[in-house]
């Protein structure tokens, strides 16, 4: 299965309760206008640790979930995350490669994938791929960050540097740290249609301390921090410059500090009379 060159971040049971953390606290921010009928048929591409599929769940009694992952480890850990919150949940888990789905044509009338295409090396075949078990009219609904659109008081060159050795590594590994400004571009040019794109921010200060916490701390600081191992295997900084980095990461997060990012929802529509 190659639909992941390697995923940056890694599978440590650190990371999965970040992936959990994240997706709770951006949970109202992400989800918001997402929902389908009962009964619809919905596909969850690069469902990981299940922690968007918890809150898809929730949003959506009564579909019938598939959610699939490249990651066999990944996929336990969702399925009794599931089952902890939402043990009535139709979910059918499904061990795959999103490049070659293991679905008839038109088996879904919906798809979902969040934080998904940032990783993949060829973006477009996996969209062409999602759209073929798309049912003609059905929608997909795609989520992704950017790193361009991490900024913070007070500035400092070394913790955008720490950002940028995070997007770095991340292509090195096949995926693409900026990719929700090209959301809009990579459904269109994958043959949706009616396309529309969302942009959701978040924007933390001392009025919010809730998210200086969950998103500034815990989400992004935490993910960047992460990789900091691989930064200086690479050589990509010192190690004094990269802890000066987080901490000057972690200082917009204080009391004088402001923290602003985006996250872009695009979704797309298979056309009526498709033959994918």
């Amino acid at each position: 299965m190659d639909s992941l060159i390697g995923y940056v971040h890694g599978y440590s049971e650190r990371e999965a309760r970040r992936l959990g953390d994240q997706a709770d606290t951006l949970a109202e921010l992400l989800h918001a206008g997402t929902s389908y009928p009962a009964g619809s048929r919905v596909l969850e591409a690069g469902c990981g640790v299940g922690a968007q599929t918890v809150h898809l769940v929730a949003n959506s009694p009564g579909v019938r979930w598939v959610a699939l992952d490249r990651s066999a480890e990944s996929l336990a850990t969702a399925r009794a995350r599931v089952a902890a919150v939402a043990p009535a949940a139709e979910v059918r888990w499904c061990h795959a490669d999103v490049y070659e789905l293991p679905f008839p044509e038109a088996e879904f009338d919906h798809v979902f994938v969040c934080f998904l295409l940032e990783h993949l090396s060829n973006r477009e075949r996996a969209l062409v791929e999602l759209r073929r078990v798309l049912r003609p009219g059905g929608t997909l609904t795609a989520i992704e960050g950017d790193h361009g659109t991490a900024f913070f008081h007070p500035d400092s060159p070394y913790a955008r540097a720490v950002i940028d050795c995070q997007a770095r590594l991340q292509e090195v590994a096949g995926g693409d740290a900026h990719t929700g400004r090209a959301v809009g571009p990579l459904l269109r040019g994958a043959g949706y249609v009616d396309v529309s794109v969302e942009v959701r921010t978040v924007y933390a200060d001392a009025a919010r301390p809730d998210l200086m916490g969950d998103f500034v701390l815990d989400t992004f600081a935490a993910m960047v921090g992460g990789v900091r191992e691989q930064a200086l295997e690479a050589g990509l900084m010192t190690p004094a410059d990269w802890d000066r980095g987080m901490a000057d990461l972690r200082r917009a997060a204080g009391g004088d500090g402001t923290f602003h990012y985006a996250f872009f929802k695009g979704v797309g529509v298979r056309p009526a009379l498709d033959v994918a």
